[in-house]
């Protein structure tokens, strides 16, 4: 039995529900990561005993599909799309801003499916811009691709953010300091290809390469949508 097939027991001494809990545990994500959500400390949080929750919520793993499923909610696109490419681009692009606001996020993105009622809600917003186009094979197949870019696309800005944070350093300073570094290597004529990257290549920010990554990437689903001549 899932946790959303599971009845909550009474709400009694401590008025409690699995919103509330949820919410409790989004709110500690957010200030401190993953790492800061435990069972104890979420009850913590509610003023409850840790045991109490354990009526609600049997481990930590149901507790994280929780809260990505009430993170799903933002996601949900908020009328119907009008095609499959809009479909797939509102789907990256909630799911990229959804990660930015709560960046524990990155860390479950790509698990297995979402089975909450928020992510079938989009798994199904999504499937129905591309019903009817191609078989049902080639659909998931388009799906998948692309939730496979904005996915890693999504960890790699969380990551460099994170990284920021930690050692107190923005790219560009992260980048002058190891400029001599790189400078020196790059003056040996090793690394032909990488030293007309750095010298020649457009330096972008994280949004502009998302939105042309994907752009690429619905650009090649769109070759396998459309019928051959």
């Amino acid at each position: 039995m899932t946790v959303w097939d599971r009845p909550e027991p009474p709400t009694r001494p401590v008025p409690l529900d699995r919103e509330r809990i949820v919410a409790a545990a989004i709110a500690l994500a957010d200030e401190g990561g993953l790492e800061a959500v435990s069972l104890r400390k979420v009850a913590g949080r509610l003023n409850a005993g840790p045991m109490r929750l354990y009526g609600y919520i049997s481990t930590k793993e149901e507790l994280f599909d929780l809260m990505v499923d009430e993170v799903y909610a933002e996601i949900l696109p908020e009328e119907q799309p009008r095609d499959w490419r809009e479909a797939l681009r509102v789907l990256a692009h909630r799911t990229r801003q959804a990660a930015l606001r709560h960046e524990w996020l990155a860390d479950l993105l790509g698990r297995r499916p979402a089975l909450g009622p928020n992510g079938l809600a989009v798994s199904e917003a999504t499937l129905a811009a591309l019903d009817g186009l191609t078989d049902i094979d080639t659909v998931l197949r388009a799906v998948e691709t692309v939730s496979a870019y904005f996915t890693g696309a999504i960890r790699r800005e969380i990551t460099n953010l994170r990284t920021e944070r930690a050692t107190g350093l923005s790219k560009d300073d992260w980048q002058r300091a190891h400029g001599p570094h790189v400078t020196r290597m790059l003056a040996t004529g090793r690394f032909p290809a990488l030293a007309k990257a750095v010298h020649d290549g457009a330096h972008v920010d994280a949004e502009t390469s998302f939105v042309t990554g994907l752009e690429w990437v619905l650009d090649a689903v769109a070759a396998k949508l459309t019928p051959s001549a």
